[in-house]
């Protein structure tokens, strides 16, 4: 890697610890700590948050008529984000072993953690849970095919993309073919970052 890229990756490395901070800083303005994976409330927040719950007939009654009548049709993609996220378990479970690409984890993508939140009614909830689960099946989805890539084809892209996915700044560079022939079989298996995550 050249020694701008190496310089720029540490920036962005001071940055996420910086955001870091900044989460936990949160925590404590809206009283709250997350602890082995679970999210804590003081009763105090949580007292306050039961106050400010909409029942769910004021809910309905408050919603336009046009979030009722498309509802149907953005629970419908339920189905489609559910069998891609069993067909993803699936190629994971076999392929991935055989190149020797480290499996993505679920629960690193996945959480279902806003239904614990008390000032959200039942529907707002599962509304919530809903958005989780679909966001997180679909950033699955781009590591997964991130890692499949890195495997089947590093190369970068001519023409600039909008964003580039978690491996992207580990490939070739366009047309540096030399570099390519040379190190492509070591980077295929280069997941060394990902070790301990």
């Amino acid at each position: 890697m050249n020694t701008s890229l190496d310089a720029l990756l540490e920036r962005m490395n001071v940055l996420e610890k910086e955001i870091l901070q900044e989460l936990q800083r949160k925590e404590a303005e809206f009283f709250y700590e997350v602890r082995q994976g679970k999210v804590r409330f003081t009763e105090e927040a949580r007292a306050r948050h039961r106050k400010l719950v909409t029942r769910f007939t004021s809910f309905v009654r408050s919603s336009r008529l046009i979030s009722i009548l498309t509802a149907p049709v953005i629970w419908s993609c339920l189905i489609p984000i559910a069998l891609l996220d069993l067909m993803l378990s699936a190629y994971q479970f076999v392929c991935f072993p055989i190149y020797g690409i480290p499996k993505v984890r679920r629960h690193e993508f996945i959480r279902l953690d806003r239904r614990h939140l008390a000032y959200l009614n039942w529907i707002e909830k599962l509304n919530c849970e809903y958005c989780g689960y679909a966001n997180g099946v679909l950033a699955m989805t781009g590591e997964i095919a991130a890692r499949t890539e890195q495997y089947w084809c590093p190369i970068k892209h001519a023409i600039r993309r909008k964003s580039a996915h978690s491996r992207y700044r580990y490939f070739f560079d366009y047309g540096d073919a030399e570099h390519y022939r040379k190190q492509v079989e070591k980077l295929r298996r280069s997941f060394e970052d990902l070790k301990g995550s």
